[in-house]
């Protein structure tokens, strides 16, 4: 069985959430739990503005093929027999990004906040995603 590392971005095949299809979708892997499933999150190269989004700063280094954002907020169990291939890793500051807005994301859902926008100290960013 595939073992996989925080950080490690795959093309997976994902189920839309109607269950009428599904297509090939890059996703970061946040936890491998040691047996069939996978936690992961959405990386798109669509710009969204939602405050726990994550440019990514090294995008052709992660695997991808344009600039992308991952969505830290939208935690899925992926089983790991969707995994078609690993497309990179995360860069190291990249992945210390994603970290800290993880943990943000983890005490604000610890602390049941069901209203309102999840508060994310202010960060610059050079980068835009198309």
């Amino acid at each position: 069985m595939a073992v996989f590392l925080r950080g490690d971005v795959v093309l997976a095949w994902l189920v839309f959430s109607d269950r009428q299809g599904s297509k090939r979708r890059p996703v970061l892997v946040v936890h491998d739990f040691g047996d069939d499933d996978l936690l992961v999150v959405p990386v798109t190269s669509h710009a969204t503005r939602i405050a726990s989004n994550l440019v990514v700063s090294q995008w052709s280094k992660a695997g991808l093929r344009l600039p992308s954002i991952i969505r830290v907020a939208k935690l899925a169990t992926l089983d790991k027999s969707c995994v078609e291939r690993q497309l990179g890793r995360l860069a190291a500051e990249d992945l210390a990004k994603f970290n800290q807005t993880l943990a943000i994301v983890c005490q604000e859902i610890v602390a049941c906040k069901t209203r309102g926008a999840i508060a994310l100290p202010a960060r610059s960013s050079t980068h835009s995603c198309g």
